[in-house]
């Protein structure tokens, strides 16, 4: 069974970062005294969450997605695993998908990414390129909006998203990072889950095929392109999952 629930053990500062500001997100923001910033500058994904990390002068910051839930304890569990280790980069955590409001833990996708993400559960030995990068090389197994990033340790590379593209803004983010001092801190517990719905961006992005492109540009960053166009196809196979 699954508790999703909006109070965390340890309080968030919550800001909203809009491009699209109306009534209902405005009385939102009224009824929970909360923050509203209203992008007026590059739209787009990288954009938006470009403008939504600048809202933000926290320590730690979390891009929340207005599609997902996060449990009771994730800001709990994310601080604590900063707090052990200061000058990560970012800490993440597994997570559920959330289709047609069914939870689900051990989807094949799911599987796979906790495979791609062994190398880094030993938290000391996170910080090691290799250790990082193995788990971006043969696609993308972190999930983004369960990230949290370290404001001070990543200083150097805002702005953090890069634009060009639609599907993989955060993979290249990632893959950007991973050469620099610090960790990327897994916490091997389920502690958000990640909607997945026909009107989504991926599911918008597979239609239109520009997926494969995306992803064969990203493997290049990884190896050659004879091996780059077999891991294309490959992961392409995954995309099933998210066509709902």
């Amino acid at each position: 069974m699954h508790n999703f629930i909006e109070k965390t053990e340890k309080k968030s500062n919550i800001k909203l970062a809009t491009s699209t500001p109306n009534n209902y997100i405005e009385n939102l923001c009224n009824k929970y005294q909360i923050e509203m910033f209203v992008n007026k500058g590059e739209k787009g994904i990288a954009g938006d969450w470009n403008f939504a990390y600048s809202c933000s002068d926290a320590q730690y910051i979390t891009i929340a997605h207005q599609d997902d839930i996060y449990r009771e304890n994730y800001s709990t569990e994310i601080i604590n695993t900063f707090d052990k280790y200061p000058h990560a980069l970012i800490a993440f955590s597994d997570y559920s998908e959330l289709i047609n409001g069914n939870f689900s833990d051990n989807g094949f996708n799911l599987k796979l990414k906790r495979i791609m993400l062994k190398n880094l559960r030993n938290h000391d030995k996170a910080y090691r390129i290799k250790n990082k990068r193995s788990a971006i090389r043969l696609g993308n197994a972190i999930c983004c909006p369960s990230v949290t990033y370290s404001k001070e340790a990543l200083c150097d590379y805002e702005p953090l998203f890069k634009t060009g593209f639609r599907s993989n803004v955060d993979w290249e983010t990632w893959e950007r990072i991973s050469r620099a001092e610090g960790e990327f801190l897994y916490c091997n517990e389920i502690l958000m889950a990640h909607r997945i719905h026909e009107e989504s961006e991926t599911s918008a992005v597979i239609g239109d095929n520009l997926r494969s492109k995306e992803d064969y540009e990203m493997f290049l960053k990884f190896w050659n392109r004879p091996v780059a166009k077999v891991l294309t196809k490959i992961y392409s196979l995954s995309e099933k999952e998210n066509n709902v």
